[in-house]
């Protein structure tokens, strides 16, 4: 499982991400390197980092400041830090592999 790395207090992901989608999805594991994530807004001025932030928030229902973007800013590839993730937010995580 490369894409997802389990620690104590966090969780790390590494990220795919598709803007300008014509809807937002988890479209499930590209290889095993990635989660693919299509969502609708553009990648221009940070707007697609702070989309993507807001749609995995209500997505797994937690709040954005446990999210953070710790690299890929600026490309589509991202790794992205979940701050204190329950054991029932891993377990919803790690099913995305069976998509």
């Amino acid at each position: 499982m490369n894409w997802i790395e389990i620690r104590d207090d966090c969780a790390i992901l590494s990220i795919r991400v598709i803007p300008r989608a014509s809807k937002d999805e988890i479209m499930g594991l590209l290889g095993t390197e990635a989660l693919k994530i299509r969502i609708q807004a553009p990648p221009v001025e940070g707007k697609a980092n702070v989309y993507l932030v807001k749609y995995l928030s209500k997505r797994w229902k937690i709040p954005r400041s446990n999210l953070e973007i710790l690299s890929g800013e600026t490309g589509r590839n991202k790794r992205i830090r979940i701050n204190d993730p329950s054991a029932e937010l891993i377990e919803t995580i790690s099913a995305l592999e069976k998509m």
